[in-house]
């Protein structure tokens, strides 16, 4: 692995293209998917340009693409997991009592969802959004950036909402 310098962005994006094929043959390392590889050299590509001005000259660019690669498959594959895990927070709310009762009768079904619709409903907006993002899958972090708000305060709104949450479902606590 050769140091470089780098000038300007245009240099930047010419070294990037020399380094593609060693992206694809390090990409292998992780998936044998043509597909995915072509993804993950593309979003290596993409997060290099967007932050090459944090690329230090005579530091190693296939180094440091390596890094932004292996980074972001990572991150890609926690995403995927929490995907085929789907948090379900509807069900974390209910317990698993909640569960058999609403498997028992479709019209006992529906108002459980009714009721845990309405108590969603109760809760402020400041409490809402970050509950039904981080039960939709979001990150903390993803939370923050869309709601404008630190992920501390993130954390804590949701924390907070599911115990007004559990309140307001109290009558299905059958523990």
């Amino acid at each position: 692995m050769q140091p470089i310098a780098i000038q300007s962005s245009s240099a930047f994006s010419g070294q990037l293209t020399k380094e593609i094929s060693s992206l694809r043959k390090f990409a292998r390392q992780f998936t044998s998917d043509h597909q995915t590889i072509n993804d993950l050299v593309q979003d290596t590509l993409i997060k290099a340009l967007r932050y090459y001005q944090q690329f230090q000259n005579g530091t190693s660019l296939k180094a440091w693409l390596f890094v932004i690669m292996r980074n972001t498959y990572r991150n890609n594959y926690k995403k995927n997991l929490l995907k085929q895990a789907t948090f379900n927070f509807i069900e974390e709310i209910s317990g698993s009592a909640l569960q058999r009762a609403s498997s028992q009768n479709m019209g006992e079904s529906r108002f459980i969802q009714q009721d845990i619709s309405q108590a969603m409903k109760k809760l402020s907006q400041k409490l809402y959004l970050p509950i039904k993002l981080f039960s939709l899958g979001y990150k903390y972090c993803e939370i923050a950036s869309q709601t404008g708000v630190p992920i501390g305060t993130v954390k804590t709104r949701i924390h907070l909402g599911r115990i007004q949450l559990k309140q307001l479902l109290s009558d299905y606590n059958y523990a």
